[in-house]
């Protein structure tokens, strides 16, 4: 792989599962920027966002993300936010392929309903929140050039789908 592959999507898309198994394919390294960014400010995401505030979150993931577009490209699975951070799109455009894993907000509220780590989503309507976050950031999720369908079938099939369409984003690019 000579490209980073960076996937985004709604919170609950399977960046991060996806993701790993993309790597495992593409026998890259695969990196979560918010396990990252937890591990390098010893708090959990959720923990970041009360004590420090969002935008002290999003500094770190771009710090982050632009340290890790100058390594040997990977698979990375940024936040969910990250793509809609005006600039963040413009400093990976060099070397790195979007993937966008789209999925509808009733099919993201259904995987994260027992997940109360989501700072954006804790204590809210999570459907609403998730049709909101959607709303604002569908726009920069679709700037990808790729684009895969991540609500039918497993986790495999859905990393089978980027890896096929990786392949032929690459071959129709070369």
């Amino acid at each position: 792989m000579r490209q980073h592959l960076i996937l985004v999507g709604l919170p609950g898309a399977g960046k991060s599962t996806v993701g790993r198994l993309v790597a495992r394919q593409l026998r890259c390294d695969f990196t979560d920027v918010d396990t990252v960014v937890e591990e390098r400010m010893g708090r959990s995401v959720s923990q970041i966002f009360q004590e420090l505030g969002e935008a002290s979150f999003r500094v770190q993931e771009r710090d982050l993300m632009r340290e890790i577009l100058r390594k040997a490209a990977g698979v990375i699975a940024p936040g969910g936010g990250w793509a809609a951070v005006p600039g963040n799109r413009d400093g990976a455009k060099t070397g790195s392929v979007l993937a966008y894993l789209s999925v509808t907000p009733e099919i993201a509220a259904a995987r994260l309903a027992a997940d109360h780590s989501r700072p954006l989503l804790t204590g809210k309507d999570l459907l609403q929140e998730l049709r909101h976050l959607l709303n604002e950031r569908e726009a920069s999720y679709r700037t990808a050039e790729i684009v895969v369908d991540a609500e039918r079938g497993s986790p495999e099939i859905v990393a089978e789908a980027v890896v096929a369409a990786l392949r032929c984003y690459a071959d129709s690019v070369e």
